[in-house]
């Protein structure tokens, strides 16, 4: 049962009889289970516990009757923190000035909640006040309560689980074992773009600064560039020479997917080599963000990333810069890892070297527990933003 604070004057006969015969009713009539300090005290400071019960209240029931002080403060304090909207006030009714009972001199509505909406009760018509308290509570909760919303699904499983479909057998087919396996996804509010802005954006989003880029894009032969699909577009790329494998699709909604090959079967299968990796993370992360900006997504937008490493089995973690020594290791005895990260489209420029080790750390924990130096991540990672690969 959610949660209701009373605030009310306490130690007054009257008010004691309108909490009980109507207040509480009326708050437990809707679910709500109401709270006064004096009753539900737990013997800690009171000022504090007054101020949890406002923060942690679904409704919060105030009565102005006889003017007390504290009852103003403890209002004051609600809407200070914006739980205004929670807030119902109710008042004995001679404290209106145009009611009958009105006594000039005696209790009253302060100026500065006259023109506030306030429910009156009457000490011989408590019943009524009940049931008008009850339906306005009710109303309250129904315009405040957020509507039950679904959990934000992240990953459409269906649509990667059908381009790795695709993707995988053709991959194989080239006989190498190595993969890397990308997948960015945006939460609320989704993107919904045109397979032309897709495919300007996707042409434009390419980083030249390493080999063949991810999402490498080749407009120049008709094969390989893009192909527009009724819910996004589609690039594969497959040669014959090197067994190079690459295939992405973007969607309408922003999901990105990305299956290739890697760089180190070309140069030397029984390795992985630990500054590559790392420039296709952080190549990966740069992408994503120039992809979204080009598709103008707000970049306080939350982006999730999934990068997954595969035919890892029996690889020995080396360097593609024989200028690099490396501690010869025990060879990978696991076959595939898979980093997801969340961050905020923004947050990827600022964050981007603590998002690179992030990404790559459980990759080369598998190398015989490999940590790089945090420097070297460093320099490797603002070398490839300059336009170098060392």
């Amino acid at each position: 049962m959610a949660d209701a604070f009373i605030i009310m004057q306490i130690g007054n006969p009257e008010l004691d009889s309108v909490c009980e015969q109507a207040i509480v009713p009326a708050l437990e009539a809707c679910g709500l289970d109401g709270k006064r300090v004096d009753k539900h005290n737990q013997g800690g400071l009171l000022k504090s516990e007054i101020i949890g019960l406002i923060e942690n209240s679904d409704i919060i029931v105030a009565d102005l009757t006889n003017e007390r002080p504290n009852c103003y403060l403890e209002i004051g304090y609600t809407m200070g923190i914006d739980k205004f909207r929670n807030l119902i006030l109710t008042v004995r009714e001679d404290h209106y000035h145009e009611s009958p009972n009105y006594k000039n001199g005696g209790p009253k509505i302060h100026f500065d909640l006259s023109g506030y909406d306030i429910l009156f009760w009457h000490p011989d018509n408590l019943d009524d006040f009940r049931q008008e308290l009850e339906k306005r509570i009710r109303r309250r909760r129904a315009i405040i309560t957020p509507v039950a919303q679904q959990a934000i699904t992240r990953w459409d499983e269906d649509w990667l689980k059908s381009h790795r479909e695709i993707a995988t057998p053709q991959l194989q087919d080239t006989g190498k074992s190595g993969f890397m396996e990308v997948c960015f996804s945006l939460n609320q509010p989704k993107t919904w773009k045109t397979q032309q802005e897709l495919d300007e954006a996707a042409r434009t989003s390419t980083i030249e600064t390493f080999g063949w880029p991810i999402a490498v894009y080749l407009g120049n032969r008709n094969e390989y560039k893009p192909k527009p699909k009724a819910d996004g577009i589609v690039a594969e790329i497959k040669t014959d020479d090197n067994g190079k494998y690459d295939y992405w699709t973007i969607r309408r909604n922003g999901y990105f997917y990305l299956l290739k090959s890697i760089f180190e079967d070309e140069r030397d299968p029984s390795k992985l080599f630990f500054n590559t990796r790392i420039v296709r993370v952080t190549e990966v992360l740069v992408y994503c963000a120039r992809l979204y900006n080009r598709l103008e997504i707000d970049p306080s937008t939350v982006v999730n990333v999934i990068i997954k490493h595969g035919g890892l089995n029996g690889r020995i973690l080396g360097a593609s810069n024989p200028n690099r020594m490396m501690i010869e290791r025990t060879p990978c005895s696991e076959n595939e890892v898979e980093t997801e990260i969340s961050t905020t489209l923004g947050g990827i420029e600022g964050n981007l070297v603590e998002l690179v080790k992030e990404i790559v750390s459980p990759l080369f924990t598998l190398f015989d527990y490999f940590e790089l130096s945090g420097q070297i991540l460093e320099e490797i990672v603002n070398a490839y933003v300059e336009g170098r690969v060392i």
